[in-house]
């Protein structure tokens, strides 16, 4: 594995959630983005039309699903993405065909961080609601 991949992994594992509303303990959901494929940033312009076409995929699933907005500890990098309550192969599955390295899944309240397209192990991150800072309104991040 590349120095890079695993710089990536390791941002992966310290990541936070800024929500505006809790999620039950008891819902079992991933949360997926479309935004900087492959670890490769991109514009706010890029994102913001991967993120459309994302939407667009999980509307065909036919289940709720709600923004969600992933974040470094110092808030320094943000990925919109989307919390939605599908198994996780059903989640492993989307996030390939965004190209995404990793998606998070939670299950009973606990977070886990799951490889798409890196050759790493699945990873317990704790309690999910150790991760989540309630805002008022989710940043606009393609400012």
């Amino acid at each position: 594995m590349s120095d890079s991949n695993r710089d990536l992994w390791y941002c992966y594992q310290q990541t936070q959630f800024l929500l505006t509303q809790a999620f039950s303990p008891t819902l079992s959901f991933a949360i997926i983005t479309a935004h900087n494929p492959l670890g490769q940033i991109l514009t706010s312009c890029q994102n913001r039309l991967l993120d459309k076409q994302l939407q667009i995929e999980i509307g065909k699933l036919q289940q709720p699903y709600r923004a969600v907005v992933g974040t470094s500890a110092a808030r320094d990098h943000m990925e919109k993405s989307w919390a939605v309550p599908i198994d996780k192969d059903a989640a492993i599955a989307l996030g390939k065909l965004f190209n995404q390295n990793a998606i998070y899944f939670v299950e009973a309240g606990h977070l886990q961080l799951v490889s798409c397209l890196l050759d790493y192990p699945e990873q317990s991150l704790g309690v999910f609601e150790a991760r989540v800072c309630l805002v008022n309104e989710l940043p606009d991040i393609y400012s």
